[in-house]
């Protein structure tokens, strides 16, 4: 995959997501347990950010892991549906 590719990708994710779901995955974002032990962003870096720049920030933090970041993240706020949804959609 590209990274062209995978921006799209999350972004088409996290335009599906509703304004308070979109809060809680930025909240999960900074919060160990949802990044699978990698880095979290702090949360001074994800309280203002736009969706476009979220999806840099997070191909920056997690490069190709991204994705599977967002599916953890998207089972957390039970967005399972998003996440059954990533297959057909995008891959």
């Amino acid at each position: 995959l590209t990274i062209q590719s995978d921006r799209e990708k999350l972004l088409g994710m996290l335009d599906d997501l509703r304004q308070n779901e979109l809060e809680n995955f930025k909240w999960f974002l900074g919060s160990s347990d949802a990044v699978m032990g990698l880095p979290c962003i702090p949360k001074s870096r994800l309280e203002k950010v736009t969706k476009c720049d979220l999806v840099d920030l997070m191909l920056q933090t997690y490069t190709e892991k991204s994705v599977e970041v967002t599916k953890n993240i998207f089972k957390k706020i039970n967005r399972n549906d998003l996440e059954s949804l990533l297959l057909l959609k995008y891959w």
